[in-house]
């Protein structure tokens, strides 16, 4: 089944260690590009996400967003250096009374000495946190497929409804192709009687113009190739995996052929026709480029 590159999905898991909270968003994009928001604290989880969601989508934008709240957290202590507290100290006692400054030294204008203090942490359970977190996940990103594959089959409804309608008409340029050169056979030989009068018409002359005229206009080879393309199309509609990028190469083969038909042809009718194939495959081409 085909997927949609746009979809949302969630999930939240609570524990007796952390509660988590996943969203993740996809939409289009040529290749997979991966974008995730988790506190910095955790950002060891980043390429761990990111190869668990490649795991299971082949195109597209992709960002998340993580949350947790845990006892888990990193424990921290404050170090302090007394030696150099001891040296600042006696520095300030030394400036004071040489130049018979008031001493007010205290612990809040000691505190503002950044180099005396320093915070130490213990380093975090980084396995624990991805056990808690990765059932998270990966449940986020199976709701996203069900959203995907939702809006994945209703671009087959209408994408399949297209190429019906594309080998509809391909099968009146077939059939009207015969006619025109019908018509043209007998408008030829009208124009040769207005010239001629009653004299015997060169059937054999007549003959061989109708051939050329047929072969310039013949567009079977164009219809065949068509008819070949929307079917190889039907069956990668139908098919598992990440099709999009194929099905993009067969419709930019679909408008050559459809182009190749309208320089051909010499009917009214029949360019009619090739207008509206061409507007319905770029209205497929627009759907495919949401095609996973």
């Amino acid at each position: 089944m085909i997927r949609s590159m746009t979809g949302f999905g969630r999930c939240e898991s609570t524990s007796e260690l952390m509660n988590i909270s996943i969203e993740v968003k996809s939409v289009n994009h040529r290749y997979f590009e991966f974008n995730a928001r988790v506190p910095r604290i955790y950002s060891f989880l980043e390429e761990k996400l990111k190869n668990l969601f490649q795991s299971k989508l082949s195109r597209g934008k992709i960002e998340v967003f993580l949350t947790i709240n845990t006892d888990m957290a990193t424990k921290s202590a404050v170090e302090v250096n007394y030696q150099l507290a001891e040296s600042y100290i006696n520095a300030l006692r030394s400036i004071a009374e040489k130049y018979n400054i008031i001493d007010d030294i205290s612990t809040s204008s000691i505190m503002r000495i950044s180099d005396i203090f320093n915070i130490v942490s213990e380093p975090i359970d980084e396995e624990a946190i991805w056990n808690e977190v990765r059932p998270v996940a990966e449940k986020a990103v199976e709701n996203l497929i069900a959203m995907k594959e939702s809006e994945g089959a209703k671009l087959f409804d209408d994408i399949s409804s297209r190429v019906e309608s594309i080998l509809k008409m391909v099968e009146f340029i077939e059939q009207r192709s015969e006619i025109t050169v019908k018509l043209y056979r007998e408008r030829l030989e009208q124009k040769i009687r207005e010239l001629i009068g009653d004299v015997q018409v060169d059937e054999q002359r007549l003959l061989t113009e109708t051939a050329i005229f047929a072969d310039k206009i013949a567009v079977s080879e164009e219809t065949v190739r068509i008819r070949s393309h929307l079917n190889q199309f039907a069956q990668l509609l139908k098919s598992d995996g990440a099709v999009g990028r194929k099905l993009d190469f067969i419709v930019q083969e679909l408008n050559r052929e459809a182009n190749t038909i309208g320089s051909k042809t010499q009917d009214v009718e029949i360019a009619h026709v090739v207008v509206e194939i061409k507007s319905e495959i770029e209205k497929i081409r627009e759907q495919v480029q949401n095609i996973e």
